[in-house]
């Protein structure tokens, strides 16, 4: 009875019975809820649900060149699209060079662990060194890295001259060359970001790891394999999926460093390029509204199998 008395008294405040109003229990929190996150849905619905919703309706129908009286076509943007030889060399260009680009989270992985090594003094210094070419406005440094590929007189083909290379290509111009130009500005923009992301990784992980390893004897090889890299699988993992969306978007770097009139300009065409390409160049709205529904789907369905396939390798803590 006095531990019963006790527990109600206790309970109760004071031994006053305690007694939630009606509508004011701990599940009910009102509005304020709607209040902070409605705003931001409004702004999500607004500037990414709505334009995706126009684009499909876009992609069925067929319109002048202003975009003035549309007609309902059904699928038939996406069959001209489908059975055009424009679409899978797109395909192809920008998956090739997605997963080149993909090759520099390894690279920055290398340079991030070379920052983070114990006892390096002005580590603050190497990684805004790194970072500040990611804040350069991207059309700016494309048009430096023209330069550098240049066939005549770039920097690339004259360190190539002294080193005995006669006739170096020129690679901005020539279609088994240009892609993969491209491709390295690419892979040299992202380090900045990726080696930012990776080093705050590499500075969570727990140093006692390492010594622990160390007195098993491990090589730092083996620890960077089996302890950096587990660790660190969460962050790679983000840098994949940034990469791979950002792959997908290829245009900017197409656009400064290829550009019109060039001969490897369709052999280096992205999904993106060719969007820009029917629906500004052509003025066929609709098939660029079907080039960006395709470009939807692969994106998402490259996001959805890396999700999935996540679970086998990506080890969170």
């Amino acid at each position: 009875m006095a531990a019963t008395s006790i527990t109600a008294a206790s309970a109760g405040g004071g031994g006053r019975a305690h007694r939630e109003g009606p509508g004011r229990g701990p599940s009910r929190v009102g509005a304020w809820p709607v209040l902070f996150i409605g705003p931001l849905m409004l702004g999500v619905a607004v500037f990414y649900y709505w334009p995706i919703i126009t684009n499909l309706i876009v992609s069925t129908q067929r319109s002048n060149a202003f975009g003035g009286n549309p007609t309902f076509v059904g699928a038939e943007n996406y069959t001209d699209l489908l059975t055009s030889a424009d679409l899978p060399s797109a395909i192809r260009n920008t998956l090739i060079y997605t997963v080149l680009v993909l090759l520099g989270i390894p690279l920055s992985l290398a340079i991030a662990a070379m920052i983070e090594l114990p006892g390096l003094r002005l580590k603050g210094l190497y990684r805004s060194m790194y970072f500040m070419p990611y804040l350069a406005m991207p059309m700016a440094v494309a048009q430096v890295w023209k330069i550098v590929f240049n066939g005549d007189f770039g920097l690339l083909n004259q360190l190539l001259k002294s080193f005995g290379i006669d006739s170096p290509p020129y690679w901005l111009v020539t279609p088994g060359w240009a892609l993969l130009a491209v491709a390295v500005f690419g892979v040299w923009a992202s380090i900045g970001f990726n080696v930012i992301i990776l080093s705050s990784g590499l500075k969570a992980i727990p140093r006692e790891l390492y010594e622990a390893a160390s007195i098993d004897g491990a090589s730092g090889w083996r620890q960077f394999l089996s302890i950096t890299v587990p660790l660190l699988s969460p962050q790679i993992f983000f840098l994949t999926i940034m990469t791979t969306i950002g792959g997908f978007q290829l245009f900017d770097a197409l656009y400064a460093m290829i550009g019109r009139g060039n001969p490897a300009e369709p052999h280096t065409r992205s999904l993106v390029a060719l969007f820009y390409r029917q629906a500004f160049q052509n003025s066929a709205q609709g098939q660029g509204a079907a080039v960006a529904v395709v470009i939807l789907l692969f994106v998402a369905v490259v996001t959805l199998v890396q999700f999935v396939g996540q679970k086998k390798w990506v080890h969170y803590v």
